[in-house]
């Protein structure tokens, strides 16, 4: 196996083993969802619903329309496969990952790193926090808002109400876990051993370094190829025990040590990567696409300087508020700022921007992608607006 590989060759091992390529027609059922999640590793959660909520978009980008109901099925069901948990950030994972995330909780628990914050008002306010513990042991499930108690607050982590930092701080420590999602996607939590399957909460907690290694050969089959940064961000892991933990899986044969061609820094390869010589077919993707979350290495891969703009002021944003990048072959060739108007019934293309190695025909593959994303959304057209150096083609070709 080669030890020296193209860009463009470590970029199409990236894209399969992201589940690109492949096709995106026929009715898409509950195995194949699960199976792409499983391949993924874990999948961001984000509340933000100008287009989508971003977790529903990645199987969307991969495996093409499916009924959004059935994500929820297998996220927040009573019989799922997959858990919530600090993944990522705030991810939905498969349920066998559980074990191996609580070095994590302990970590919160004990307050190392950033988990002080939390550890100290679980320490400080721990007759308040077993208060609430209570409540979940008396009442059962219950969302932040079905506790009346403590003090209110004003919003963020430091003006939330008591009960809600209560509940945040204790998911992060393993203490509850999401039992639904509620309404306007209100998080619901339980008691672990009554909401996770007696296999998943009674199964041995590996040592640290094990479930480390474990996470890291998650990210790297569903990464192909990485650098030691990369692999790192996937599960936001610790840099020094990264680093050990690399150094132990290329000693055991795990991960195979390559130099990629233009890229700075060594990387490492899932031996068992394809290496497919084309890739075909294009999709929008989240902000918060697996393929995309690590803005330096999207720059690195595909020479793209991809930023969200939501909390940057309108007069300055440079591309819009809520952009998808829009991945054509093995190449990100143009952005869309998007908007679901769910009352008009209308998919509004906010502004179009060309990358400079699009071609006449990125106008017509970005709208017939626009026309499938808005009726997989259940709206019925597509409106461009004239913003941005592609917007004209682009509407043309609508």
């Amino acid at each position: 196996m080669k030890d020296i590989l193209t860009a463009g060759e470590a970029r199409r091992i990236a894209l399969a083993a992201q589940g690109f390529g492949g096709t995106r027609e026929g009715p898409v059922g509950r195995r194949q969802l699960v199976k792409l999640i499983e391949r993924l590793g874990v999948v961001q959660i984000d509340s933000v619903n100008v287009v989508s909520r971003t977790h529903y978009l990645p199987a969307f980008s991969r495996l093409g329309a499916y009924p959004r109901a059935l994500l929820e099925d297998v996220a927040w069901a009573k019989k799922r496969p997959l858990f919530e948990y600090w993944g990522h950030e705030a991810s939905l994972l498969p349920l066998a990952s559980q074990p191996l995330l609580r070095w994590r909780m302990q970590d919160a628990q004990e307050g190392v790193g950033a988990w002080s914050g939390i550890s100290r008002f679980l320490r400080e306010r721990r007759d308040f926090v077993d208060t609430v513990l209570a409540e979940f042991t008396q009442r059962g499930q219950l969302s932040a808002s079905d506790l009346e108690m403590g003090h209110k607050g004003a919003g963020g982590w430091w003006g939330w109400s008591e009960g809600k930092r209560a509940v945040e701080g204790l998911f992060w420590t393993g203490e509850l876990t999401t039992a639904t999602r509620r309404g306007t996607f209100e998080r619901v939590y339980g008691l672990p051993h009554k909401v996770l399957p007696k296999a998943i909460h009674d199964a041995p907690t590996p040592p640290r370094d094990e479930a480390q290694r474990r996470l890291l050969m998650i990210a790297a089959r569903a990464m192909g190829i990485g650098t030691a940064r990369d692999l790192r961000d996937y599960f936001r892991m610790p840099v020094e025990d990264t680093r050990a933990r690399l150094a132990e899986l290329v000693e055991m044969g795990g991960l195979l040590p390559v130099t990629v061609k233009g890229w700075r820094e060594p990387a490492y390869l899932d031996p068992a990567a394809r290496w497919p010589r084309k890739i075909e077919g294009a999709a929008l993707l989240s902000p918060f696409d697996n393929l995309i979350w690590f803005r330096e290495r999207t720059e690195r891969m595909f020479g793209v300087r991809y930023r969200i703009e939501i909390y940057v002021p309108a007069e300055k944003r440079q591309h819009g508020y809520y952009v998808l990048p829009f991945l054509e072959g093995d190449a990100l060739t143009a952005r869309v700022d998007l908007k679901s108007d769910r009352k008009a019934g209308v998919l509004i293309v906010q502004s179009a921007h060309a990358e400079p190695w699009a071609t006449e025909v990125t106008p017509m593959k970005l709208a017939d992608e626009l026309r499938r994303m808005a009726a997989w959304l259940g709206l019925e057209s597509v409106r461009v607006e004239r913003r941005g150096d592609l917007a004209e083609a682009l509407a043309g070709a609508m």
